[in-house]
Parts: C-alpha cells; sequence; structure tokens
C-alpha cells in the first residue's frame, strides 16, 4: 500500500531541553580538517559541537529497543552504563551498555574522522534473552542545531542512492547515515510525534511521519542488525548545506572505522607524548593526568586557536532550554589562564604562549577582558571581574620566566601589557564582580591576582626599559597590599569565637561606603537565594578565597591571620565526604541543587566544589605539609565521575536516586570543568617539585621576606578613602588635569597642589601630609584647567594613630 508522505503532527513540539550535564567522556580529532567535538553521557552520545566548540548541534543520539509483548528499552534509561577510553590519554570511547533486564548488550566505539567533520559510531547489538529476530533496535537522533532545539527541521531523505536522515537550522545542516540499511524512519516533534514516542505508544514507527518543520524535532531510523549482521556504522556528518553533510558522512562510511580509528589515536598519542611525565593512575584505575591533559586539549578552539571553553556542557542542562544559550561552553578569561597553567605544567609551553596570543585578540580597546564571549572574542555576559582583567598579565610574567616569552618576543604582548595594568590600576582594587560572578567590594582573591599581577607587570616593564611606569605599579600594588587587612580582616566576630580565633578574612568586603566606619561593616547580597533571604553582614561570610594571598605570594602561610582564616574555613565550610574532605564556597551560597534534590533554577544551595580540594592541597603544600597536600589529591581524583572527569560540584546529602544524586559522587553540574582538571595538573607537577607550580615570586620576595610597607595612601573619586595613617603621604589620583586645593586647618592656610600626568595617563600628586599629628583632619576640592571650573565639594581625609 502506498503511503502518502506528510508533515508530522504536533509542531513545533514541547519546550526544548538540553541534556545532563554530567558527561563520562568529551573528544575531538585535534584536527583543522575535523571542526568537531563530541560528549558522553548514561551509555550515549549527548551535545556535538560543530562547527565552533562553542556551537551544540545536537541533544542527543542513543538507541531504543522493542521486542515482542511490547517490549521496550531505552538505553540510556534502561541499561547499566561501563566506559573506558581506548587507552591512556586518548579520548576515543568504549561504551558498553547492558540491559537492566538482561535482555541485550550493545557495544559501541566512538571516534571523530579527522579527515571530515564526521562523528563515527561503531556499534554491536547481542542479543542476551530470546532470539535476534525478536528485537529490533532504533537509532534517536535530537537535533538542536546552533545551541536551540526550537527552530529545526528534520525530514527522511536520500542522497546518491541512500537513505539519509536530514536536518537542518540556523546555517547548519547534519546527516545521519548507516552501514547497514536503514529500515523504517520517521521524523517529528517532540513530546508528539517523534520516534519515541511512535515506539513507546505503537511498538513501531510511523512511515508517514517523513519531515518536522520549524520545531522541537527527532529524528528516527531502524537499523538492519540481523542475526547475521551485528555490527553496524553510523557516521553523523555536518556541512553548510544537507547534501554537504551527508557526502562526508558517506565518505567516512566507505571509509570505514578502523582507519578513522588509527589516525584519531596516533594524532593523540603524539600530543601526549610531548608532556611532561606526571602520570598517576588514579583508584578506578585511569591514568588521572593523561585524563585531564586530554580534558584540557579537548576543550581547545580550531577556528580561535588558543581559545578554550570552560565545559562542553550545560549545567542542569535538562532543566534548561534555548534561553541558556552559552552553558558552560563560552570563554572565561580567568579559565583560560587556568588552563594555561596546567598547559604549562604539564611542559606544553606553545599552548600555553597561543593562549596567551588570543587573550591579547580580544582585550577590549580600554585594557579589560570581557567577563566571558563566544570563542570570537564577541562579549556574552556584560560584567566586569578584575581577577580576570589581571590574570592575563600573570599568564605573560610565568610564560616569560619560564623562557617561552624571550625580550625578544615580549616586546610583541608590550601593548597588551600596558593597556591590562593600566585598566587594573585605574579601576582597582574594588572589583565589580568577585571570581564566582556575584558581589562587587574588596576580594581578598581578586587582590591577591590584582597586586601579584601589577608586580609581575612591572618586572616585564623594567625587562623592556620602561622603569618609571614599572616604580608606579609597584607603588600602586604597595598601597593596595598594605591595606588588605584594613579591607578584609574581621575580629570579634560570632563567627571568630565559634572556632575560638581572633579573627579572619571575610569573602568579600562591600565598596567604600561614607556612612560605615569600614567596608568589613557593610552587607553582602549573596546571589542564588530567594529575594527575602539575600543580604549579610560581610563579617559573616566565610570563603576558601582567603587562601589566594599565600597561592599569589603575599602572605606567608604560617602568618597568624591566615591560619585563624583557615580554622573559620573548616569550622564554617569543610564538609567530611566518602572521598574525604572538601569544601563550600563561601557561607550561605545558593549556586546548587535544592535540598530536595531538584536542579538549580536560579536558586538554590551551593555544594562542595573539588576545586577547591586543589587549591586547599597547594596551600597545604606552601606551608610544607606535603603529606596532606598528598591526600588532598587522592581525595581531589575521587571526587571524579565516571571516565575520571571532574565536576564544579559533588552531592553533600544522603542518596536520591530518583535524581541521580550519590553522596560525594557529581551533582547536576558542569563536568568535566576544565578549571578543576588545570588545577589537578597543577598541583601534580607542584607535588612533583615540592614547591607551588604557578606560584608568582615577586610577592614573596617583596611582602613576605622584604616586608616592604607603602609609605602613601591613594584617594580618587572611585575609591575616596575616609582616613591615612599617620605618617603616610597622601597621593590624590585624577582621570584629568587638576589642582587640590587643599588645608590641614579647616581652611585657614591653604595649599594648591597641581598634578602631573604618568605613564598610564592618570594624573597624580603627593599631599605631603606624612608629619601631620593624629586627629587632624586634611580637607580639600579641586579646580579643573581643561573647564575652568571649581569641583564645588568639600572631601576629608582624617590622620589615624597609625
Amino acid at each position: 500500500m502506498a503511503v502518502t508522505p506528510t508533515v508530522a503532527r504536533g509542531a513545533p513540539g514541547i519546550p526544548a531541553r538540553w541534556t545532563s550535564s554530567a558527561k563520562s567522556g568529551v573528544g575531538t580529532a585535534l584536527s583543522a580538517k575535523s571542526p568537531l567535538w563530541f560528549t558522553i553521557s548514561h551509555g550515549i552520545l549527548n551535545e556535538i559541537y560543530y562547527p565552533r566548540l562553542d556551537s551544540a548541534c545536537t541533544r542527543d543520539l542513543g538507541l531504543v529497543v522493542t521486542g515482542p509483548g511490547g517490549y521496550f528499552s531505552e538505553e540510556k534509561r534502561d541499561a547499566a552504563h561501563t566506559v573506558e577510553p581506548f587507552e591512556d590519554g586518548v579520548p576515543g570511547y568504549r561504551l558498553t551498555n547492558t540491559a537492566s533486564d538482561g535482555a541485550y548488550k550493545i557495544e559501541k566505539r566512538i571516534v571523530t574522522d579527522s579527515k571530515r567533520s564526521v562523528l563515527l559510531q561503531e556499534m554491536r547489538f547481542t542479543v542476551l534473552k530470546g532470539q535476534a529476530a525478536d528485537y529490533r533496535v532504533y537509532a534517536l537522533l535530537a537535533p538542536h542545531l546552533v545551541n536551540a532545539g526550537m527552530g529545526n527541521t528534520a525530514w527522511i531523505g536520500e542522497h546518491k542512492g541512500q537513505r539519509i536522515l536530514f536536518a537542518t537550522g540556523r546555517g547548519v545542516s547534519l546527516a545521519l547515515a548507516s552501514s547497514l540499511p536503514w529500515g523504517a524512519c520517521s521524523a517529528g516533534y517532540v513530546g508528539f510525534s517523534d520516534g519515541w514516542q511512535q515506539l513507546h505508544d505503537n511498538g513501531g514507527l510511523d512511515p508517514s511521519s517523513r519531515a518536522a518543520e520549524n520545531g522541537n524535532v527527532a529524528l528516527t531510523g531502524e537499523i538492519g542488525f540481523s542475526a547475521g549482521k551485528t555490527v553496524a556504522l553510523l557516521a553523523l556528518g555536518f556541512g553548510a548545506s544537507p547534501e554537504e553533510a551527508a557526502d562526508l558522512a558517506l565518505a567516512s562510511l566507505q571509509q570505514g572505522f578502523e582507519p578513522a580509528a588509527k589516525t584519531y589515536v596516533e594524532t593523540w598519542r603524539t600530543f601526549q607524548a610531548g608532556l611532561e611525565r606526571l602520570d598517576r593512575h588514579a583508584a578506578s584505575g585511569l591514568n588521572a593526568y593523561r585524563v585531564s591533559s586530554a580534558v584540557l586539549a579537548t576543550h581547545l578552539s580550531l577556528a580561535r586557536p588558543g581559545a578554550a571553553v570552560a565545559s562542553l556542557s550545560i549545567p542542569w542542562g535538562f532543566n534548561k532550554g534555548d534561553d541558556d544559550l552559552g552553558g558552560y561552553h563560552l570563554v572565561w578569561p580567568r579559565d583560560l589562564v587556568e588552563a594555561a597553567g596546567g598547559f604549562l605544567a604539564a611542559g606544553d609551553g606553545r599552548q600555553a604562549l597561543q593562549i596567551l596570543t588570543y587573550l591579547r585578540s580580544i582585550q577590549q580597546p580600554d585594557g579589560h577582558w570581557p567577563q566571558n564571549c563566544w570563542s570570537d572574542g564577541t562579549a556574552y555576559w556584560p560584567g566586569i571581574q578584575m581577577d580576570e582583567c589581571a590574570f592575563p598579565l600573570l599568564l605573560a610574567d610565568a610564560l616569560r620566566r619560564a623562557g617561552h616569552l624571550p625580550e625578544s618576543r615580549l616586546a610583541d604582548f608590550l601593548t597588551m601589557i600596558e593597556n591590562a595594568a593600566a585598566y587594573v590600576v585605574r579601576n582597582g582594587p574594588v572589583t565589580g564582580e568577585d571570581r564566582w560572578e556575584e558581589d562587587a567590594g574588596y576580594s581578598p582573591f581578586t587582590l591577591a591576582v590584582e597586586i601579584a599581577a601589577l608586580l609581575a607587570a612591572a618586572d616585564m616593564l623594567d625587562a623592556s626599559g620602561k622603569n618609571e611606569p614599572a616604580n608606579y605599579l609597584r607603588e600602586i600594588a604597595d598601597c593596595w597590599n598594605d591595606q588588605i587587612e584594613r579591607w578584609t580582616y574581621v575580629t570579634g566576630t560570632p563567627a571568630s569565637a565559634r572556632a575560638g580565633i581572633e579573627g579572619y578574612y571575610v569573602r568579600i568586603a562591600p565598596p567604600d561606603d561614607g556612612g560605615a566606619a569600614s567596608p568589613k561593616d557593610g552587607f553582602v547580597p549573596i546571589k542564588n537565594r530567594p529575594p527575602a533571604d539575600t543580604d549579610r553582614p560581610a563579617e559573616a561570610i566565610i570563603s576558601p578565597d582567603a587562601l589566594a594571598l599565600v597561592r599569589f605570594g603575599l602572605r606567608a602561610a604560617d602568618d597568624p591571620r591566615i591560619l585563624n582564616t583557615v580554622k573559620a574555613i573548616d569550622a564554617e565550610l569543610r564538609r567530611d565526604l566518602p572521598q574525604g574532605p572538601l569544601w563550600y564556597r563561601y557561607t550561605g551560597d545558593g549556586y546548587g541543587e535544592h535540598e530536595d534534590g531538584a536542579p538549580f533554577d536560579g536558586t538554590g544551595r551551593g555544594r562542595p566544589w573539588p576545586l577547591l580540594a586543589g587549591e586547599r592541597a597547594h596551600y597545604e603544600l606552601a606551608a610544607g605539609r606535603k603529606d596532606k597536600a598528598a591526600q588532598l589529591l587522592e581525595t581531589f581524583e575521587r571526587s571524579a565521575g565516571v571516565g575520571g572527569l571532574l565536576p564544579e560540584q559533588v552531592w553533600d546529602r544522603p542518596d536520591m536516586p530518583d535524581h541521580e544524586l550519590r553522596l560525594g559522587a557529581p551533582s547536576g553540574s558542569a563536568m568535566p570543568l576544565v578549571w578543576a582538571h588545570a588545577e589537578h595538573i597543577k598541583l601534580l607537577r607542584s607535588l612533583r617539585d615540592g614547591a607551588v607550580f604557578d606560584l608568582p615570586p615577586q610577592g614573596v620576595e617583596r611582602y613576605i621576606r622584604g616586608r616592604t610597607v607603602s609609605p602613601l595612601r591613594i584617594w580618587r573619586f572611585n575609591n575616596k578613602i575616609r582616613s591615612i595613617p599617620a605618617g603616610k603621604a597622601l597621593r590624590v589620583e585624577l582621570s584629568a588635569p587638576g589642582v587640590v586645593h587643599w588645608s590641614s586647618d579647616k581652611w585657614l592656610t591653604v595649599q594648591d597642589s597641581r598634578t602631573a600626568e604618568n605613564a598610564f595617563g592618570i594624573h597624580l600628586v603627593d599631599l605631603p601630609v606624612s608629619r601631620l599629628r593624629p586627629g587632624t583632619t586634611i580637607v580639600f576640592t579641586f579646580f579643573w584647567p581643561g573647564a575652568m571650573r571649581w569641583e564645588n565639594v568639600d572631601f576629608s581625609v582624617g590622620i589615624d594613630a597609625s
């Protein structure tokens, strides 16, 4: 009987959703001819990215098995899964999915074709109960072309005499071909007429459902397995047109799996052979170092060498739709510098330098870097985080000190360095957002990065013969370093009483407020909390972030204030889990699942971060406790999920099987987190070397050994200080030429001090007030020669006892 092809019913389908972020494998061919990245979870393929690693084009591709009596089994839900790499450090995968009811077994091998933008999946279907003729096996493909599940069109077509499953959307097309001829096929709308619905409800596909246009669509095809044909090769090709995608898929099919796998493996072996030998087999049996190095390399861009995304995942993706375009497949400059540090620790200075070159290309005209961006440099979120504006300076100096950025090449980056340093000194020390992308103020972590970066930039400017600007950067660094405790160290709080300590560094103190005696007396809005439950006193919020003061060389590991803070961190934020101790980001964190296991949806409760175990291990190493650092390395590695991938967060409550949450195991957050894998590599290198690998030496030399103290304090319009210690000079810094009209005796006598412009375009003057007695108040205003006007507002700074 003839079937009239029709468009499937149910347009446009249910709202699109992404899928689990709990990846068990990620891979790519490391080939410019194959701009394709894939992810694996629950025994099936998830997001596949093309032609850029920030452009997800599928939700998932898995199998459904049907049989007599309405038998219906979906491998991702109804089977036990195992995954293993082809070999250490080679992210080609063998998957085995064994039906929970013992009816069948599916074995897969997955790679991408190094010659083409094609993903190859060889699969063997083995019947364990009954006969092969009893079962039918269907491939289900959910296109989400170019970061969107809606607005796709799918159809069943032919190309060069072969039946092909097609989809297109937003200028990209895909084509799924099979080495065994397709049987029944359909294209439908998800939730109404897709193949899953048809097979589940009717036991077969509707042959008239041949197309689904402009919606949330799915493709389904029966793979021609039989008793004599138990192995099939599926080729999923991508291109600018359906014809190109189909041509590529058919070419890969004709070549076969083995030649593609051979080239894929050899390329990865070559990459791994060039790295430092930091090999370490975790309790899982996997070579944890080679997993981490492969994760870093898999997240690199081809179109923009040096770009790398934070994760090929969308946290809690199964709960998110097209409104979350970016997920974590975006470039964060901070995460990118951390990844560069991982490459550097692994001995790949060339890749770290390529990352610095990319960062130079996306630096904004005023010297800052975007909060995050697409791999082409287009900004995504609008915030500015001062640590991200400073981190590239630390990377440049690390490369210089390691010999990868000699003076002959340093000149190529000098403009970048000068612009970044200028932005930091003009806009710091307060950050618009801390490293957790939430709050403005004085963050110990951000301060540590800013100060260390200014010292590093000063050394690079000195090496370039620019001594005067270098000295200015050191003056700013010294001034800020002197005030870290004034801004962020509190004493006599309830938390310090509970921990039996004098005080501790807070997570963040809000920007100076004229009504507060100190920034520490203000309130911090905790994000990701219900609207009525946000503000907390700054003094009540503790974070491991303060350990950055040791990591970046500004405070000694045995500084009493650091020791106190470690006790406070452990009292408030440590959680002992099956793998060992882990830590929360900060008091009251709301970024994580709800208590009932429901996914983060804008509010929730933060869970422990394995990354913080790596940071704590580096602190322990800095403190001379290598054994504790080694124990924390094991904890870090035991926090990995299936396949050895490190998650952003782990679950800290009793098991909730319905939500796939187990105590100590990865939560629904991002996995893998590139930053965590970079920290893992750096920790391996640090433990081997017996010293913190990425510790900048300048702060140690200047503040810990040299005990340098700043002779001045700085007043600016964006940092109006209210007092200075006796014995300090008062520097006034302006963005335009000015005359400071000032008095120290209530205007009985007046002095005028004219500013001078420095190399960074800052107009400054030092007021000679170092001999004024405590209790004196300096009053001043400004005359602006360029506009020939007065400021008409008086400002004051008091002299405190030193």
